[in-house]
């Protein structure tokens, strides 16, 4: 049960200058776990018990995407990308530090920084026994860069602006050439997971890819399916620095908090996400509970180009009006903590906004006058995780006393993303996020929701002006040697999107695990979405 019982890590030397990753706060993509009690229906996945040397967990998320790590950001997605899949240099899940994965040592700069070389692990395989060559390494960062279709960006690439291209040198040496120095270059390179070129090198084969990936990591994938949840065992070809210490994973995924205790109680599975506050107390003694804060966050996003909310001030005033302590002793039973910047207070980088959204109706009702909008009536749309919906009811109510009146509109993420906010229809969203599951720097939690097309241009459509001044801003900082430099930079960012909130967290929440110690070693809650079971046994 232990949390310090971790396979030994192969260190990065001098490639951690610059910024060191926190412990972090962090919490992926969606959502966090809320139900009232305890008991109630086990998750509907089927999963197989009784075997010594298969892991079975319950997630709090659906699968809702494919596996492609290019574009892969849903909560079953990531995690199970963690497991099969292996960058350069890769973060490990719980700690957020950085150690090196293919790469076989420190990546090696130029004088000016301007160019790297990576050499790559003697041996290294993917899980149907092709050789990872640099070749592999190379298209795996072009595929992310230089997409086929330019209009439709892989979600990876605006995490890595600072790549010109990369090339291999050899077989077993990969080159990087940079636009400007970036001093969280290993760091930043473990968003691109490598890749095997050959399937991966048209559409046709990526697309096939999606749903059946193969990667160099300690596990390979199965099965996946909404019904039977994911199947992983352990992949026979790796030869890294962490190798599976399981035969197998079995997962089920629910977003139904009650069935992923009900597993747990019930000796179904080792280890659920998502605990529900109220369970917490209850599930202590018997099981380990691990309780961390997170970055994970309950944001408002706005179609900034629709009456009334191309008005920043009727977007400023939905949020002056929530009753966030309130919201956060009823709904999340005091895991959690107001928002008082896009970062959680968790975040080494955390810097307070200039504007605070402390409770005021006073102020929300001016805000409203001074826009000419009275009796404003909207559907909330809201994603279907747990904390959501029981947040959403809250923020309705307190609405009412603005004058505003909301009808909610709840369905999953996948419909929410897919077709409710693409149409003209669509005014204003409640869901989660938490980018932090790829990394916990300012430059990349903000480049997230910040920059680039999906977010910005797609989702919650900001002025081009916008966009290209928090461009502006982040490039800058990612250019600036200086630290303290780069803070004040960020810092701007940080208050624009504060005093803009065209998406802006209500929340931050903590994130609750909960295992079996019995029967499961080597295992920690991470803070942020999903299980993580790099280094995890099975016992009994």
């Amino acid at each position: 049960m232990s949390t310090t019982d971790k396979p030994a890590r192969r260190r990065l030397g001098p490639v951690r200058r610059g910024r060191a990753l926190t412990l972090a706060a962090a919490a992926t993509t969606l959502a966090l776990g809320l139900a009232a009690c305890s008991g109630g229906p086990a998750s509907t996945n089927a999963v197989e018990g009784g075997k010594g040397k298969t892991i079975e967990a319950t997630m709090a998320f659906t699968l809702s995407s494919g596996f492609d790590p290019a574009n892969a950001s849903s909560a079953v997605a990531t995690a199970v990308n963690q497991h099969i899949f292996e960058a350069l240099v890769d973060l490990d899940p719980i700690t957020r530090e950085p150690y090196l994965a293919l790469a076989k040592a420190d990546p090696v700069a130029s004088a000016d920084g301007l160019t790297y070389t990576v050499s790559l692990r003697d041996g290294a395989k993917f899980s149907d026994g092709s050789p990872v060559t640099a070749e592999d390494v190379a298209w795996s960062f072009t595929r992310v860069l230089k997409p086929a279709d330019p209009a439709a960006p892989p979600l990876m690439q605006g995490f890595i602006p600072f790549i010109e291209a990369v090339t291999a040198k050899d077989a077993t040496t990969a080159e990087f050439t940079l636009k400007y120095p970036f001093a969280l270059f290993a760091e930043r390179i473990s968003v691109v997971k490598i890749v095997p070129k050959a399937k991966t090198g048209d559409a046709a084969a990526a697309k096939a890819f999606d749903t059946a990936p193969i990667g160099s990591g300690p596990f390979k994938m199965d099965s996946a399916s909404k019904e039977s949840g994911i199947k992983l065992s352990r992949n026979d070809t790796y030869n890294g620095p962490r190798p599976a210490t399981a035969d197998a994973m079995s997962w089920n995924t629910t977003t139904e908090a009650a069935a992923r205790v009900s597993d747990l109680q019930g000796g179904r599975v080792q280890a659920i996400e998502s605990v529900p506050y109220l369970n917490v107390d209850s599930l202590r003694g018997k099981y380990t509970v691990d309780v961390k804060q997170a970055f994970n966050q309950v944001f408002l996003m706005f179609n900034t180009q629709a009456a009334p909310f191309n008005d920043k001030r009727v977007r400023q005033a939905l949020h002056y009006a929530i009753d966030k302590d309130a919201v956060i002793k009823t709904a999340l039973n005091g895991y959690g903590s107001p928002a008082t910047s896009y970062l959680d207070e968790g975040n080494k980088d955390y810097q307070k906004a200039a504007t605070v959204y402390d409770y005021n109706l006073d102020k929300a009702k001016a805000l409203l006058a001074e826009a000419g909008v009275s009796n404003l009536s909207i559907q909330l749309d809201t994603t279907d995780s747990s904390i959501v919906k029981d947040v959403a009811p809250l923020v309705v109510e307190q609405w009412k006393k603005i004058g505003v009146n909301a009808s909610l509109n709840t369905v999953p993420s996948a419909a929410i993303y897919g077709d409710v906010v693409p149409k003209d229809t669509f005014r204003v969203l409640m869901a989660t996020g938490d980018p932090s599951v790829f990394g916990v720097d300012t430059d990349l939690l903000m480049r997230w929701f910040y920059y680039g097309e999906t977010w910005p241009g797609k989702r919650y459509r900001w002025s081009d002006a916008d966009r290209k001044a928090m461009a502006a801003l982040l490039d800058q900082a990612a250019q600036t040697s200086d630290e303290a430099a780069r803070k004040a930079l960020w810092k701007q960012a940080l208050d624009k999107v504060a005093d803009e909130v065209p998406l802006y967290p209500i929340l931050h929440t903590k994130v609750v695990t909960a295992y079996d110690p019995g029967k499961l070693t080597g295992f920690s809650g991470a803070a942020t979405t999903g299980l993580y079971f790099l280094g995890a046994s099975r016992n009994g």
